[in-house]
């Protein structure tokens, strides 16, 4: 398998697992979504 085949399979599985990915921050810009990816790196999953 050559590595442009790897890659069309990785990305038809992807397509046809999720065509619609959703995120759950919630963003009106690039620049909110930027400050939101960064804060919720921040931010640990622990309770």
């Amino acid at each position: 398998m050559t590595k442009k085949q790897r890659y069309e399979f990785v990305i038809d599985y992807f397509l046809g697992q999720g065509p619609e990915p959703e995120t759950e921050l919630l963003y009106d810009s690039v620049y909110q979504l930027l400050v939101a990816v960064i804060l919720s790196a921040q931010c640990t999953d622990k309770e």
